[in-house]
C-alpha cells in the first residue's frame, strides 16, 4: 500500500509460553501486527518481531550490574557512546547483549507488548527484557536528560486467566497493568501514549470450575479484538491522521476507553 508520511515503526514482543493457537495475548497482538503490516508490509525497519519466550533475553548478573554501575558514575551516557566505557571481556558481554535491545526500542514509535499473567505479574522472560533495557541511562537524552520514550506509544495485549478488573473478587491482586503502568510511566511515556487492552478469563473455555463465566468471557476476548482493532488503524495511521484521531478520542465517550484502563467484562 502507498503512502506518503514517513514510515512508522513497530516493535512487537510476546511473552507466552503457549504458542499462537493457545495463547490469547499472541493472537491478540498478531491481530494488531496483521493490521500493522497490511498498511506498510514487512519494510525494512518498519516492522521488527521478538519472542522473550521462545528466545529468552539474558538475566541480568552482577556484571550488568558492575557496568552499569561504573557506566553511570560518568553521567548520563549515550547508547551509542557505552562501548567506549567497557573495561573488560566481562563488561564487553554484557553491552553485547543489551545494546541491540535498546536500539530496537529507541527506534521504534510503538511497541507492541503481548503480556499474559502469570503468578499475579508479568512473565519472567518479559521482566528480563525490562531489566536489559534499563540499563543506566539508555533511554534518557544525555543532552537535557529527557526521556527518549516521550514520543512513542506503548500498547500492553494482557491477558489473565481469571478476572482481575475493576468490581471482581480479585481486583487487588493485579500487579501485572499497574506495574507496567508504573514502569512507562516512570521512564517518560506520556499517560495518553500508553495503551491497555486486556482480555480476561481465558481460562472459562477449559476449567470445570469457571464454565458458568464462559459467557462473560466471550464478552472480554470480543471486547479486547475490538479494541486491538481499532488501536491498531489509529497507531498505524500516518501523523496527521493520528492527531485527529486523538482529538477526535479525547471528546467524552460512553464505552470503556482501552487507552486508559484495561478492557475487562468481570464477575
Amino acid at each position: 500500500m502507498k503512502h506518503d508520511a514517513p514510515t512508522p515503526s513497530l516493535l512487537h514482543l510476546d511473552a507466552s509460553v503457549s504458542p499462537a493457537g493457545e495463547s490469547v495475548s499472541r493472537q491478540l497482538t498478531a491481530l494488531f501486527a496483521d493490521s500493522w503490516r497490511e498498511r506498510y508490509g514487512d519494510i525494512p525497519c518498519g516492522y521488527r518481531y521478538r519472542d522473550l519466550a521462545a528466545a529468552p533475553v539474558p538475566l541480568v548478573t552482577a556484571a550488568y550490574a558492575r557496568f552499569g554501575y561504573w557506566v553511570e558514575r560518568h553521567g548520563t551516557v549515550a547508547a551509542d557512546q557505552v562501548a567506549a566505557l567497557v573495561r573488560d571481556a566481562e563488561d564487553e558481554r554484557v553491552w553485547r547483549t543489551t545494546l541491540p535491545l535498546v536500539e530496537e526500542v529507541l527506534a521504534a514509535d510503538v511497541l507492541l507488548l503481548g503480556v499474559p499473567m502469570y503468578n499475579l505479574t508479568v512473565p519472567a522472560a518479559l521482566m528480563a527484557w525490562i531489566d536489559r533495557i534499563s540499563f543506566p541511562g539508555a533511554l534518557l537524552d544525555p543532552g537535557t536528560g529527557d526521556s527518549l520514550l516521550r514520543d512513542k506509544h506503548v500498547v500492553v495485549v494482557g491477558a489473565r486467566g481469571g478476572g482481575y478488573g475493576p468490581g471482581a473478587p480479585r481486583a487487588g491482586l493485579d500487579f501485572q497493568v499497574p506495574y507496567l503502568r508504573g514502569y512507562f510511566t516512570d521512564r517518560g511515556v506520556p499517560a495518553q501514549q500508553l495503551h491497555f487492552v486486556t482480555a480476561e478469563l481465558t481460562r472459562a473455555g477449559d476449567v470445570p470450575r469457571m464454565a458458568p463465566l464462559r459467557p462473560q468471557a466471550a464478552r472480554s476476548l470480543a471486547a479486547a479484538r475490538e479494541a486491538v482493532t481499532e488501536l491498531a488503524a489509529r497507531l498505524a495511521a500516518p501523523a496527521g491522521a493520528r492527531g485527529a484521531a486523538r482529538e477526535a478520542a479525547s471528546k467524552p465517550r460512553t464505552a470503556d476507553d482501552s487507552r486508559e484502563q484495561p478492557v475487562t467484562k468481570t464477575a
